[in-house]
């Protein structure tokens, strides 16, 4: 329960499905703006991040309204891995994505081996994605109904044997729903704001953040695809393949990010059509389903949460790694994001773009 309005539907859901449920906050340290007043019964719209003692607060009034227990766990200790690992990688050039790692080392790993110490049979989450049983004992992880909510994305890296001891109540349900059963049943989150994206830097200025966390002097140059030297920058930390604001460069047409270089701390701009990519190298590959057929998978590839997935081949290669190998151009194709494979609405699998 992160003291949001979806974990707060999820929990109530699963009582009524019949469940003991008990409630579980996960405390990283950091700090935000956001709690339930405790005058007004309802939601204070500050700053908002997530798994701050604000939101514990939050999911505290949430679990006595439903009568459930509620315990916070720190995971300070555990969660500095996921902010040194988002320091790492823009400081190396990459682009991160905190949630994944959160989700595989946290959410369903560490919250799993408190659940077998508390002889839970499930772990449940807020999240927007469905278990679909497919036969024979295997389950399929799918979109959510909530096109515009779906976070089967960022939920690659569950392990593939876990899969039946989750439980996404709210999977089923549009967020207006979500909010609907939540005014209904009096929760003070029922309008509260959704988390940002990035938990732990409620203002979502990342270099900053990067900068005081230890990361190094990365400024350069800014150069064109032909080596032309148009100017400089603070830090590779401020860019991402694709970006197109904040470059400062003035041109007769945009220019966007198209690669970024961390052994010479150049940014490389170039047209839109120097952006195109026709394919990716992936590593860490996680699959989700029992077995893949040899040869090439001809599935549907997502390379960023907001993009759309797109119609690729891809092909598995040794260490872990895969191909993919796209059916027409993609734009925006960033080092250190997921690369995801669906088969419409499953995931199949994916990994870590390099």
């Amino acid at each position: 329960m992160s003291g949001g309005v979806d974990s707060s539907v999820a929990a109530w859901l699963l009582r009524e499905a019949g469940h003991e449920v008990v409630g579980v906050f996960m405390r990283h340290g950091q700090q935000a703006e956001t709690a339930c007043h405790p005058d007004l019964g309802r939601s204070t719209r500050h700053k908002q991040g997530c798994c701050s003692a604000a939101d514990a607060a939050d999911a505290r009034r949430v679990a006595e309204m439903l009568g459930i227990p509620c315990y916070v766990l720190n995971f300070q200790e555990q969660f500095q891995r996921i902010v040194d690992y988002f320091v790492q990688q823009y400081t190396a050039g990459r682009t991160p994505n905190p949630c994944i790692p959160c989700n595989t080392w946290l959410k369903f790993g560490k919250l799993f081996e408190y659940a077998d110490s508390v002889g839970a049979e499930f772990v449940a989450t807020g999240h927007y994605a469905r278990l679909v049983p497919i036969g024979r004992g295997e389950i399929a992880l799918c979109r959510g109904r909530d096109p515009a909510k779906d976070q089967s994305y960022v939920l690659f890296g569950v392990p593939w044997r876990l899969l039946g001891r989750l439980k996404f109540p709210i999977g089923e349900h549009r967020k207006e729903e979500i909010r609907q059963m939540a005014g209904r049943l009096g929760l003070c989150v029922a309008e509260k704001r959704d988390s940002q994206e990035i938990c732990f830097v409620p203002d979502q200025d990342h270099a900053r953040f990067v900068r005081q966390h230890g990361g190094t002097d990365t400024s350069g140059e800014i150069v064109t695809t032909d080596g032309t030297v148009v100017g400089r920058h603070d830090g590779l930390e401020h860019f991402t393949i694709g970006q197109r604001r904040g470059l400062r460069i003035a041109f007769g047409e945009p220019r966007y990010v198209v690669r970024i270089e961390p052994d010479t701390r150049r940014v490389v701009i170039g047209t839109w059509d120097e952006l195109a990519r026709r394919e990716l190298i992936a590593a860490e590959l996680n699959w989700l389903v029992e077995k893949v057929a040899s040869g090439p998978l001809r599935c549907q590839v997502k390379i960023r949460y907001r993009s759309p997935a797109v119609d690729a081949a891809v092909e598995v290669l040794p260490g872990g790694r895969f191909h993919v190998d796209f059916a027409q151009p993609c734009y925006g194709v960033a080092p250190g994001q997921a690369a995801v494979c669906y088969d419409g609405d499953r995931v199949l699998g994916g990994g870590w773009i390099e």
